[in-house]
């Protein structure tokens, strides 16, 4: 996504975008039910479009994004019934894409580890979506 055609979404945005799931689709994000490492040769990149990001600016003296987690009823980062919370790590840094197939938002961000750089994808659920904000 070029700077100048990134949409920020807020989650009602997200929601909206998450309701097309169709089961035809052969797109291979399906399985992301939880955050799932895809790397860059199954990423069908053919078919995604990018509709924007969940990306925060950095409030004024902040040096980086939270990396707190949001876990009310004891999820795991990975747990596919984890809730999507927009306002926290690492939704904070994804962007969001849509399958030009079926319509499904597809969420994507990159770990850096210490010796490592992965690309992990969630399927967007919008039952699933929470923000802090009642505007969200």
């Amino acid at each position: 996504m070029s700077n100048e055609t990134i949409v920020k979404l807020k989650a009602f945005e997200l929601r909206v975008l998450g309701k097309a799931m169709p089961d035809q689709c052969t797109c291979t994000l399906k399985i992301c039910q939880g955050w799932e490492s895809v790397p860059d040769a199954r990423w069908p990149a053919d078919q995604m479009q990018a509709a924007g990001t969940l990306r925060q600016e950095l409030p004024e003296g902040q040096m980086e994004l939270t990396f707190e987690e949001f876990h009310p009823n004891g999820t795991r980062y990975d747990s596919p019934n984890a809730p999507i919370a927009v306002d926290y790590f690492p939704y904070n840094r994804c962007d969001v894409f849509k399958c030009n197939a079926c319509q499904c938002a597809v969420l994507k961000y990159t770990e850096f580890g210490g010796y490592y750089v992965d690309t992990r994808a969630r399927l967007v659920d919008p039952e699933m979506i929470v923000a802090r904000s009642a505007e969200a």
